[in-house]
């Protein structure tokens, strides 16, 4: 299955979800609505695997290329492809929080990201 992790500005909860899928071994991309110029650092410090990343504008490609598109906090703003499977995860965002805040939203998000099938 692939799969689109879509949060606003694609640098801290969609990029999290992402690399856990793909741990798992799943097929990922992340994109943001309004996308940051670097993934937050507080996330880089607690996922390490991510801080290299650059945050990415979502495109209707990416909705169009998975078979499911997993929102957190990006509302109305996301492209709506018919046909499409979309699921909301109301996940806090990680932006400005400290270690053990954004360590409890990475184990939430992987909690969420073991849910879904490969």
């Amino acid at each position: 299955m692939k799969v689109l992790f879509v949060c606003l500005q694609n640098a801290g909860r969609s990029q999290m979800a992402q690399a856990l899928y793909e741990n798992r071994g799943g097929d990922a991309r992340s994109a943001g609505t309004t996308p940051a110029e670097r993934v937050h650092p507080e996330v880089a410090e607690v996922m390490p695997e991510v801080a290299g990343r650059v945050p990415r504008k979502l495109e209707r490609e990416d909705a169009e290329w998975a078979d499911l598109v997993v929102t957190m906090g990006c509302g109305d703003s996301c492209p709506v492809v018919p046909g499409k499977r979309y699921v909301d995860w109301d996940v806090q965002d990680p932006a400005g929080k400290d270690v053990a805040t954004v360590r409890r939203i990475r184990d939430e998000i992987e909690r969420h990201v073991a849910e879904l099938p490969l």
